[in-house]
């Protein structure tokens, strides 16, 4: 059983860590994916799916090693999983299916152009990556696994850099309603400053 629970939370980091990698390509060249013709994600998702094939091909040689084993570490592991999924249900709250899955950021005139900063969101701007970071946090400390640790260090570095440019990219959008937003709201986790005041 320990053995099937380590090959499923290396895969879901595998996957989790790929994310902000994704919208990496989305938000530098935003305007490039609004311009095409036809749905972005037609490209994006088979991008994002090859992105799952290059990191687990380059991380499966360590998905063995761990840093501990043991079964205590699935307690604390399912307290921060049953975290992260309370966090994502929250997220949903006064948010459409079209939002989270960036519909109105690629394509022009999305009839969905509103900024939510209330619910969770009056307490972090994007509670969608601190469930990421939840779930990923989970694994890894339930498997012990050194790869799953190593993933979400890999995603909290890209997802800083992702968080930066999607602010750009709101602002874009918003204008002063979201640099107001952003002074007072943290980005991801409750008090912390690094993208708050004028970053």
């Amino acid at each position: 059983m320990l053995i099937f629970l380590r090959t499923i939370g290396w895969l879901a980091c595998v996957v989790y860590a790929t994310i902000p990698s994704f919208w990496l390509v989305i938000h530098p060249r935003v305007e490039f994916w609004r311009s095409r013709r036809r749905s972005p994600y037609r490209i994006l998702i088979p991008v994002w799916m090859a992105m799952w094939v290059g990191v687990g091909a380059s991380t499966a040689a360590w998905r063995e090693l761990r840093l501990y084993t043991t079964a205590w570490s699935w307690l604390p592991a399912a307290l921060i999983l049953g975290a992260g999924l309370w966090i994502y249900r929250q997220s949903r709250a006064g948010f459409s299916v079209a939002q989270l899955g960036g519909l109105p950021e690629l394509i022009p005139g999305h009839r969905e152009q509103r900024l939510i900063t209330s619910g969770i969101r009056a307490r972090v701007r994007h509670p969608v990556y601190l469930g990421h970071l939840c779930e990923m946090l989970a694994w890894s400390v339930g498997t012990g696994l050194v790869v799953c640790y190593g993933l979400t260090l890999f995603a909290v570095v890209t997802g800083t850099i992702m968080i930066g440019l999607e602010d750009k990219e709101l602002e874009q959008r918003f204008g002063e309603e979201y640099r107001a937003y952003r002074r007072r709201v943290p980005a991801v986790v409750p008090g912390e400053t690094l993208f708050r005041n004028g970053r």
